[in-house]
């Protein structure tokens, strides 16, 4: 257990504030010691509390998310909320779930899981899909976790499980500041806590769910009951008082390099020692390159990836750390103008929908004093910039958190081409949280093993290859964070990692791999997949449709109504 700071929490609120978060910290901190009670089996039976009360409000706080973000009902893209807020929660308690089994019978979660390797002598395991459920909704997606070299498949299968495998062990009392714009995180840092660390925790949620508050509360009432979670509102003051109480032991923080900056060193002038005197974990966002590898695409082609990358931007109105913003392009590609077109054509006619972060009218009127000459499209909400490289600082430095989708072009072709945009991100893109790379079948066959060299050279937590890095972040047993190597000093996507359900010790990344085609094109041509278009793409007409029946499969298993849902994916 991390020893509870010395310092004195600071005393600028007012005792009717003050008081209940005290109180809140105390109550956890009385629940870190019967948290260490509990068996393996017993945590295993809570965890399956957790998901009937998740169950029970998935419906209620679906609508609740897409209200707040001004996605009335009806709305075509209210199918995010399912996919991002419950669907997420359901699979990471089953996931959690899996492992205390594995653990309960004396084995590691590893047993069943397929293990190979990777270039530099690295070890990856296969982290989905694990299931026949996953190979079903999700076909043709696949997760690697790959470790850091030198740690070896025997050390992966002996370490899996982590705090689990000593339960007795406290984590103390953290302290998860949550995130504002995906309504999942709070709750997945907060189980992740739990089961990584054996820490308890007190969650402050960032205002803009507060109309979530009365969902959390019953979705998480079965760590509330018992003392190892309190739930509190509040602002800045609210956060930096509890991040100086004395009582607690760990901060982990979802949210902006500014106020990670602020929480470990202040405002104002840097002291030479850190504000902050327990550890912090953090997830911080970036600026998320989609590399366009060229090669010979047909329409189809082209028009599907045009909406891939479209979707990379515009989920949730940008408001996403996770959100691909600079695209980088061959000049020398024979098709560039005509994917260009379909790109913009994509990003122009998706459905409309608010730009409804905070501070986010200040962001898009610094695209707009940044790049006079950018392209609006979506009725004026979203810019669209194309910039040979000299005038792109803004673009590759700055995490807009908003629609604003970047071109710069980079000379060659083939493994040239690959090499430049790799060196193009990890040189010139603040942030190493996700990277997408987009290939046909035949030039990532005729790159060879040489493709695979080339992204282990992408320093990025999360690499998605036909696929945009939010797979990774929705699949629990993958892992979600920056690349290894941030500090206090320097953290541009944060330290650490999260979800991980297998509970893996010495992670580097995340590898995600998609098809490049969907169904039927991709019989025969590459990854094969049964999915039509996929009912996360902002272009799917039945998307709304089938993100809830994922998830409403996901609760009950229903086989008959499963197949309505996957007839209506088809009308995508």
């Amino acid at each position: 257990m991390t020893p509870a700071a010395t310092t004195t929490a600071p005393v600028d609120l007012t005792s009717d504030v003050r008081e209940p978060l005290d109180n809140a910290v105390s109550a956890v901190r009385s629940g870190a010691r019967a948290w260490s009670l509990l068996t393996l089996d017993q945590r295993r039976t809570l965890l399956r509390r957790l998901r009937a009360a998740a169950a029970a409000v998935a419906e209620e706080w679906a609508d609740v998310a897409a209200t707040s973000k001004g996605l009335e009902p009806g709305h075509p893209l209210r199918g995010e909320e399912w996919l991002s807020g419950p669907y997420a929660a359901l699979v990471a308690l089953d996931a959690y779930a899996d492992t205390l089994t594995a653990l309960v019978a004396g084995g590691s979660p590893l047993d069943t899981v397929k293990i190979g390797t990777a270039p530099g002598g690295r070890t990856v395991v296969h982290t989905s899909p694990l299931s026949a459920t996953d190979g079903l909704l999700l076909s043709g997606y696949t997760t690697e976790v790959w470790l850091t070299p030198g740690v070896t498949a025997a050390d992966a299968v002996r370490t899996a499980g982590l705090a689990q495998r000593a339960p007795a062990t406290s984590g103390g009392v953290g302290l998860v500041l949550g995130a504002g714009n995906i309504t999942s995180i709070p709750y997945l840092d907060v189980l992740y806590e739990l089961m990584a660390f054996n820490r308890v925790s007190i969650l402050k949620v960032n205002p803009t769910q507060d109309a979530l508050v009365p969902v959390f509360e019953r979705a998480l009432a079965p760590l509330i009951e018992p003392g190892f979670l309190r739930i509190v509102r509040g602002g800045g003051d609210v956060g930096g008082y509890l991040t100086q109480h004395p009582d607690i032991d760990h901060v982990h923080i979802t949210g902006s390099e500014a106020t990670f900056r602020a929480i470990v060193w202040g405002t104002g002038k840097r002291p030479s020692r850190p504000k902050l005197k327990v550890p912090i974990s953090a997830e911080l966002g970036g600026v998320a390159p989609i590399i366009v590898v060229p090669g010979e695409w047909s329409p189809a082609d082209l028009t599907y990836q045009a909406e891939h990358i479209a979707t990379m931007r515009l989920h949730n109105s940008g408001h996403n750390c996770i959100a691909g913003q600079v695209v980088l392009l061959s000049a020398d590609w024979p098709q560039r103008e005509e994917f260009l077109r379909a790109l913009r054509t994509a990003y122009d006619r998706a459905p409309r929908r608010p730009v409804w972060y905070p501070q986010s009218d200040g962001k898009m009127d610094a695209v707009r004093d940044a790049y006079p000459d950018a392209t609006w499209c979506g009725d004026g909400t979203r810019a669209f910039i194309q910039t040979d490289g000299a005038d792109a600082t803004a673009l590759e430095t700055t995490e807009y958190f908003a629609p604003v989708l970047g071109i710069i072009d980079l000379p060659g072709t083939g493994q040239e081409f690959l090499d430049r945009a790799i060196a193009h991100a990890n040189e010139r893109l603040t942030g190493t949280l996700g990277a997408n790379v987009l290939i046909d079948p035949a030039t990532h066959a005729a790159l060879g093993r040489d493709f695979e060299r080339a992204i282990v050279e992408l320093r990025y937590g999360t690499v998605a290859i036909n696929a945009w890095t939010a797979f990774g972040f929705l699949t629990p047993t993958a892992t979600w964070g920056a690349f290894p190597g941030g500090t206090l000093d320097d953290a541009p996507s944060g330290i650490g990692i999260v979800h991980n359900a297998l509970l893996l010790d010495g992670v580097e990344r995340t590898v995600v791999r998609g098809p490049f085609r969907p169904f039927p094109r991709s019989l025969g041509r590459g990854t094969f997949s049964a999915l039509p278009k996929p009912p996360w793409f902002v272009t799917s007409r039945t998307g709304a449709a089938v993100c809830e029946g994922f998830t409403r499969f996901r609760i009950d298993g229903n086989w008959p109504k499963i197949a309505v849902t996957l007839v209506k994916a088809f009308g995508a």
